[in-house]
Order: structure tokens, then sequence, then C-alpha cells
């Protein structure tokens, strides 16, 4: 049968690939037989496969390092991880193993903090870079950082939050950052992002604020894109005004030494995915380096703070196909055994799409298929990739002697926070197992269960039953 799925597959992309490969008609992530889980542990199933997280981490050390050397680059390269792509502990001991630095949002980020330092895993010497914006209790928890001898870094957000510190940081001497209001793409809704202070602004607040404040030690100019690091003129020219007023604020603070470029380091979201991360970031360790040179500045230190970077490509949700609806002459209906608005939120609240991939029967026949979830919702479905209108799938009967398995992939980064991890779930469909996936030192498969199916006593619980 020439037109069976996995021939689609290679017909369609460069296939296999990095991560992903078929062995006897069933597929394999990261090496990982996704059948031996399955049977294991059952389905729905999410799994995260924890190499992957350094992987990724030294990845971009070594793109960064590379792009550097190759200009001679005077200044360093720090890598930051957002916390807020994924809080769990397994993904931050994963992260802390490759000596990276931490980026905070919120105020309950900072008892994260507190905690890896009572267990050892973070000295006060790392980084902690502090966005957001700041309300009371989070202005307190940075400051009591502030205090115990951290190396805390408050990225001030507007210009009211310094205040706060005036009065209550105690330390000698308080590293500051600043970050810019970027303008937002032509396309977007609205013009300005909301976070940051304006270009114009900075400078003179700069001098009223900070300069003349002992206390007060600015070091780091903050420069975030909200869609991220792409080859576009739109990102050269945010950058280009960034360096701008970098240069500017240079001129009169000769402790500003560090230029953090924020995140946005873009994920595989499709087998057909392009991007050349060793040109893009070469390009912008040249452009910065050679806008100094022409206006005779010290090449600032970089940092970077990649969260869905770090973690996406290390997750995966599994499900099965539990039942086969034909709705009228021309929609096929595959429903899985959950739902995307409780497992994957990203699918339904921003159209994000996903590498999606049959587990198994990749010698079947391939057919267009819609994938739906189990709630009453009408937006509880998937049915288009991001390099196509359709999704195609492996064709089957609900009685077949094995069911088939499908999987959505690099979906390691916010889907359990944006779907409420272990509260109530929409139509009070269960949050599924989860699975962590390592390798020992000799590089055999370990899985262990981090989290069980949510059971009803949860959700009755918190409904205050």
């Amino acid at each position: 049968m020439e037109n069976t799925y996995q021939n689609l597959i290679e017909q369609t992309f460069n296939f296999p690939q990095e991560g992903f490969q078929t062995i006897d008609n069933e597929l394999y992530f990261n090496d990982i037989p996704l059948m031996d889980i399955i049977k294991k542990y059952g389905t729905p199933l999410k799994i995260t496969y924890l190499p992957k997280i350094g992987q990724q981490i030294q990845k971009a050390k070594r793109l960064f390092n590379v792009a550097m050397a190759k200009v001679d680059y005077k200044g360093t390269y720090t890598y930051c991880y957002c916390t807020k792509s994924s809080h769990f502990s397994f993904v931050l001991e994963e992260v802390l193993k490759n000596d990276v630095h931490l980026e905070t949002s919120s105020a309950y980020d900072i008892h994260i903090i507190k905690e890896l330092y009572k267990k050892g895993l973070i000295s006060k010497e790392r980084f902690i870079v502090c966005n957001g914006y700041k309300r009371k209790q989070y202005l307190q928890n940075i400051t009591e950082l502030a205090n115990d001898g951290f190396n805390i870094v408050p990225v001030l957000d507007n210009k009211t939050e310094i205040d706060y510190y005036s009065k209550f940081v105690k330390a000698p001497k308080l590293k500051l950052g600043i970050r810019i209001a970027s303008e937002e793409e032509p396309n977007f809704q609205f013009y300005t992002s909301r976070l940051g202070i304006r270009h114009s602004d900075i400078v003179q607040y700069y001098k009223d604020k900070i300069q003349n404040n002992p206390r007060f030690e600015l070091k780091m100019l903050h420069f975030f894109i909200n869609n991220g690091i792409k080859d576009t003129i739109y990102y050269w020219t945010e950058l280009a005004k960034c360096l701008k007023v970098y240069h500017e604020l240079k001129q009169i603070c000769p402790t500003l030494d560090s230029l953090n470029i924020g995140g946005g380091m873009p994920i595989k979201t499709s087998l057909g995915f392009e991007y050349d991360y060793e040109y893009m970031i070469e390009e912008i360790i040249s452009q910065i380096k050679n806008y100094c040179e022409k206006h005779q500045i010290a090449e600032p230190n970089i940092f970077t703070e990649f969260g869905s970077f770090t973690v996406s490509e290390s997750g995966a949700a599994l499900y099965s196909i539990v039942d086969i609806k034909v709705q009228n002459d021309r929609e096929l209906w595959y429903m899985i055994d959950s739902s995307f608005i409780t497992t994957l939120p990203d699918t339904w609240g921003i159209n994000q799409r996903f590498i999606l991939l049959a587990v198994n029967h990749w010698d079947s026949e391939a057919q267009p298929v819609n994938l739906g979830g189990l709630t009453c919702d009408s937006m509880d479905y998937y049915n288009t990739e991001a390099h196509a209108n359709n999704v195609y799938l492996p064709k089957i009967t609900v009685n077949e002697k094995q069911p088939l398995y499908i999987g959505f992939f690099h979906t390691g980064a916010y889907q359990e926070s944006l779907g409420g991890y272990g509260g109530i779930q929409h139509c009070l469909i269960p949050a599924p197992k989860h699975v962590l996936i390592d390798r020992n030192e000799e590089g055999e498969i370990t899985t262990r269960l981090f989290a069980k199916e949510q059971s009803y006593k949860s959700m009755l619980k918190t409904l205050g039953y």
C-alpha cells in the first residue's frame, strides 16, 4: 500500500529526524519506545524527557559562546531560565544542573528561590533577575532576598517601583535593571507594550531616581520582543532602538554593563520547522559588537531568559482514540480520551500548534480527520497543523485489535499552569498522569510516576463538597 501514514510523513518532511523515528511501525521520541510507556502507564498521559532540558541549555550556551568567539566579543554570556514556563521541581532541578541563573515574574516565584536555596541547589551568588509588574508582596519578597545577601537584580517595570526599594532595602548596594517598553509588531492590537518604561523617559528617569542615590547601581537594560527573536525588519529595528538607549545611558552611567535581550527563541512546532539558530545568534552578537565599536563603548555582558526554549521540547501528551464519529459527508471525527482545553490549553486559547504524530499504525492508510476532546465545549477540537490546514492520521476502525495512540510533542512549557494544574478542570475532565523519563549513568531509560490521574475527590474538595 503506497498511501500509508509512514509514506505520507516521509514524503512531506525530512524524516526520520532529531528526536523522532519509527521502528516496526511505532514511534520513538528521543529514542524512547512510546508504546512501551503507554503499555506501562496507559493514556491519557503526559511525559517529560528530562535530558532534553539540559541539551537545550547547552545548545544555546554553545551557540552564544561560539558567536562571541568569532567576533572577539569582550562581554560575557549568562543564561537565565524563566521559571514561569514551568515551575515544577523536577524542571528546576534539571535546569540547575547546567550552571544557569534564574528569572522570576511573581511573588510566589521568590518562595521557590528560597526552597532551592534551602535544598542547596543554588547559592546566593546566582543571578536572580526579577521581572514583571510588582505588587507589594512581590516587592517585599524581593527586598527580603536583597537584604539576605542574594545576587538579585530587580528590573524596574514602572517608575514608582524603586520607591519601595529605597525605603526598605537595607543592603549596601542594590543592583537594578530597567525594562524598555518595546513597540509591538505593526499588525498587533496595540502599539506599545504595557510592560517597561518608554524609551524617551529612561535617561531622565535614571538621572532623577538612580544616578545620585549611592544605594542603587544600574547594571542592566532589559529588551524583550513579545513575538520572539526572528529575522525580521521589525526585530532588528527594535534591537537598534535598544542599543541607542543603552549608548545614551552608558554615557552617564558607568556601572551599566549588561544587556538583557530577553527570551523568545522559537521552538519546533512542526517537523517542517526551519530556523537558523546559529545565524540569528551570530547576527545579534555581531550587530551589538559593531554598534559598540562604532560608538566607542564597552561591549555589554549578554543575558538571555529562555523559558519555552528550555523546556518545551522535553514534553509530550499521549492519547488514545476512543471513538470514531462520522458527522456528515465530509467530517470524520477521532475522539481522544481527554480534553484539549484541559491538557493542551494553548491549542484552545491562542491556537498554538504542536507536532502531532501517530504513535502506532504507521503502516495503515492515511486520511484527514478532526480530533475532538471529551468536553461539551464546541472549541474542544484540533483540526489543523502548523504546516497544513488538515490533520492526517492512520485509518482505523473502532474494533481495531490495538487502538490508535497519538502524541502531541514539544508541549513542555505553560500547559499545566494555563490549564490550572491540580484544580477543577473544564467539564471535570481529570488532569492526566504525568511520567518523568530519564536515563541512568549507563544510558538506560528510567521512568517514574510524578502524578497520578486527578481524582474526583480532589476536585470535589476544591469545589467545597
